[in-house]
């Protein structure tokens, strides 16, 4: 497939801050990317970029083969969701999907049929008339999606949409979005911060740090084949320890080791390790890091421990019961260790 959307070495600048740096990305048509990254990485300024809201000093953003990067928003063919919905409080449901076809010069009957496509696409039907003041905040992302859709876009672009909901409704909109998203086969460009989400929603994620992407994949890839220690605890993996790797193949932490050991630094999930009361035999198939517990969480399904051993905290889940100050020993396979080069 051609790139739908191509993004050619953008960079933007905010005074002498310098948000993205020569950030280069592929879309495919009918394809959903999310951009995954944590608060002052650039990904919401990269949307903005997109839909026309901040101008880059160097870089190209072209949409089916157009070059968009210098046109002015509403000449862009794309449409945007916020984290605040952003609705008129004073209209009802229909005026406020209609909003944007009302903008276009539609008549009011064409408006009217567009409405009442989107309110059956959205299982809004029988709304139409209903205040938005008076919906649920599910109920106002969809017609905020309404809204972005009943202008026939070519790029949807959603700037954390599921933030201000609580989590159940979440839930049932992602999956919703997704099906949504494939059965009209829009082009869609989600920002999140949020990993499961975008493991849910997205044919690929785009992890960006310091304004650079960092890794594009899909969400298997990018779950269990990190490219980058920042990557690896981005998407879970966040017990980070420095280990070496002994001339007889074992892997012990670094203090253990000898100057001649090859050091590197390992990340791994707190559901990959185990934890046992008495130490076990080291081999080459596992980790084991002898310490204490030192806090206890319950979390419904069982425990989580934090447990400090050989100079680090690292997490752990278990379904039995430690008590803190104990000695405990954290059994991490080989196969679940994220291996990267050491400093």
């Amino acid at each position: 497939m051609a790139t739908y959307l191509s993004i050619e070495s953008l960079s933007v600048s905010y005074g002498t801050t310098r948000v993205l740096d020569r950030v280069s990305l592929g879309v495919e048509r009918g394809e959903m990317i999310a951009l995954l990254g944590s608060s002052g990485c650039g990904k919401t300024t990269l949307l903005r970029a997109i839909a026309g809201f901040v101008s880059p000093f160097e870089g190209t953003i072209k949409v089916d083969g157009e070059d968009i990067t210098r046109l002015p928003p509403e000449k862009r063919g794309t449409a945007m969701m916020f984290q605040s919905y952003a609705l008129w409080p004073h209209m009802n449901v229909a005026g406020n999907i209609g909003y944007g076809l009302k903008m276009r010069g539609w008549d009011k009957g064409a408006i009217a049929r567009r409405v009442e496509e989107m309110l059956t696409l959205l299982q809004l039907s029988g709304f139409a008339q209903r205040p938005v003041t008076q919906l649920s905040g599910g109920q106002r992302q969809r017609v905020a999606l309404g809204r972005a859709l009943a202008v026939d876009p070519r790029l949807l672009l959603l700037d954390e949409p599921m933030s201000n909901l609580d989590y159940k409704v979440r839930l049932e909109l992602r999956h919703e979005l997704r099906a949504l998203q494939r059965r009209i086969g829009i082009t869609a460009v989600y920002v999140t911060h949020d990993r499961e989400e975008a493991l849910t929603l997205a044919d690929r994620i785009a992890v960006i740090d310091a304004g650079r992407v960092v890794q594009v994949g899909a969400p298997e890839e990018i779950f269990h084949r990190p490219e980058s220690a920042f990557v690896a605890g981005f998407m879970g993996a966040d017990n980070a320890l420095d280990l070496v790797r002994t001339d007889d193949g074992m892997l012990v932490a670094a203090a253990a080791g000898t100057p001649t050991d090859v050091r590197m630094r390992a990340h791994f999930r707190s559901d990959a390790a185990r934890l046992a009361a008495a130490p076990e035999r080291l081999t080459s198939d596992i980790l084991v890091l002898n310490g204490v517990v030192s806090q206890s969480v319950y979390v419904g399904q069982g425990y989580r421990y934090r447990v400090h051993a050989d100079g680090a905290d690292v997490w752990v889940n278990a379904s039995e019961r430690y008590a803190e100050g104990a000695a405990a020993c954290v059994v991490v396979p080989r196969a679940a260790l994220l291996l990267f080069p050491g400093a």
